[in-house]
């Protein structure tokens, strides 16, 4: 199983507004410079991610974009199954999806499914935008650290 780039890059422009919570809206261009991203493809994430309640957008000169709720809210899981839908690794497994799967009652490596999509669920549902923000301040204060060493 792999994320699409609407998962990844949408993560890392969620992590760009935690990064900068509490300061004000950001626009897409900054978040697309700082992160490498297409402005464009940005610009459709972020309606998605608008509709689905997760971002709120400023109009005007010093507009861009704010997280609508604070970064220890928010969860890796909220993002990406906002930007890829259900994650799992078969069909099967997604609930409230019918499956015409003849054999679904004695599938064995349904079990399997089943369990490799709690526990990416479980993994994904408990790292919130805030923990990547402490990550990302612990790694850069151990690069640098290591410097003045």
């Amino acid at each position: 199983m792999k994320l699409s780039t609407k998962g990844r890059y949408g993560l890392k422009a969620m992590f760009e507004l935690a990064l900068s919570y509490g300061e004000g809206p950001t626009p897409l261009n900054n978040i697309a410079q700082k992160q490498n991203l297409s402005l464009h493809y940005l610009e459709q994430l972020f309606a998605t991610l608008r509709k689905a309640g997760l971002v709120k957008s400023i109009r005007g000169a010093q507009g861009g974009y704010i997280l609508a709720d604070k970064p220890e809210n928010i969860t890796v899981g909220d993002v990406l199954r906002t930007l890829e839908g259900p994650i799992a690794p078969a069909d099967c497994v997604i609930e409230d999806e019918e499956s015409d799967c003849s054999r679904l009652g004695q599938c064995v490596t349904r079990t399997i499914w089943g369990k490799i999509k709690d526990s990416i669920d479980e993994v994904i549902d408990s790292i919130t935008l805030q923990d990547m923000v402490d990550d990302h301040k612990k790694l850069n204060n151990a690069d640098s650290l290591m410097y003045y060493i």
